[in-house]
């Protein structure tokens, strides 16, 4: 298939509302020795898609100003650098910006090939969530076998992700959730209690739940509003791992509960590392994540599928946390 000179891609007209995304014209992104140029089939929509287009979140340099950090598709063409890869191999990739769009280009190293079993489309519901999990659970929480984790926010994208690969790993987990229908859906997916936060107090449900009173990891978006309460349900060496501040990001906390337990708290944000860095985690997923989507053990939910043009529903949607799983946006 021949390569337009032009694309639709959504544009944000100013710092807004989600009626500021509207569709517009680009140019088909140029393709470096390095990239693969893809054709894409859907975005998926994350909550850092918000903030930036509140203005919030501006790309880091270098990257698209247009909004997206995942897509899947089809490889539309291959850098001249690039091995391993072919037109027309259906591809997922983990970027910076520019996934709104119907063709973005993408360093080779972070692109994975979409598993078996698993459709093109549905495929965008990967790459940001996954190595998001993959980083912070894993990696910098060293989540291992026979630990708990707790996740808040258990039926996002994240969240549904996140119960599943800490259950593939041996792991018990627990979850926040803000209904009962989102509590459900999280014990659906493996989670060994899921807490109404409107409701019930998480501190003092999950220590009933868990078997020693506490939990090893706890991965937190919240921030500011959870903190002293995360570090209070930590077991001794416990590990808390902030990924986003949704309440805030400045907060007090008691020092000498992170001395007298050894807690160890930290967090990390995946868009703004190097290329190599993210490559590392790319191949670490492709390894250890990617076999357990062959084999069918762990799959996307996804919530909703839209057309392109309907990425301000998309955002409105996002915005009303009335979703369980990922959004998707479909060329």
């Amino acid at each position: 298939m021949q390569i337009p000179r032009t694309m639709r891609a959504i544009e944000i007209t100013e710092p807004g509302e989600p009626e500021v995304l509207v569709i517009g014209t680009r140019a088909v992104p140029p393709l470096g020795a390095g990239d693969l140029l893809i054709r894409v089939a859907a975005a998926g929509v994350n909550r850092a898609d918000v903030m930036q287009r509140r203005g919030s979140y501006p790309p880091p340099p270098g990257a698209s100003d247009v909004v997206g950090l995942e897509v899947s598709g089809t490889v539309a063409a291959v850098g001249e650098a690039v091995s391993g890869w072919r037109v027309d191999d259906a591809v997922c990739a983990l970027l910076a910006g520019g996934g709104y769009a119907e063709y973005c280009a993408v360093p080779a190293p972070l692109c994975l090939p979409v598993p078996g079993g698993i459709d093109v489309v549905d495929a965008a519901a990967l790459p940001e969530v996954v190595l998001t999990v993959w980083t912070n659970v894993f990696e910098r929480g060293r989540l291992t076998a026979g630990e708990t984790l707790l996740v808040h926010g258990g039926s996002s994208g994240i969240g549904t992700m996140a119960i599943q690969l800490a259950r593939a790993f041996g792991s018990r987990v627990f979850v926040t959730a803000g209904s009962a229908e989102k509590c459900a859906a999280c014990e659906a997916l493996g989670a060994d209690r899921a807490v109404n936060y409107r409701e019930t107090d998480f501190v003092e449900a999950v220590r009933e739940a868990a078997r020693d009173g506490g939990v090893d990891v706890i991965l937190d978006m919240v921030g500011r509003d959870y903190l002293q309460r995360n570090l209070d349900l930590l077991n001794v060496d416990g590990r808390l791992v902030i990924i986003a501040l949704m309440s805030g990001a400045t907060a007090e906390v008691n020092l000498a509960t992170l001395m007298r337990r050894r807690l160890l708290v930290t967090g990390s944000t995946l868009r703004a590392r190097t290329v190599e860095q993210k490559a590392a985690v790319v191949d670490a997923v492709r390894k250890r994540v990617w076999p357990l989507f062959e084999t069918g053990r762990v799959r996307p939910v996804i919530h909703q599928r839209l057309r392109l043009a309907q990425a301000a529903e998309a955002h409105r949607v996002m915005e009303a946390s009335t979703h369980i799983g990922k959004l998707l946006l479909v060329t």
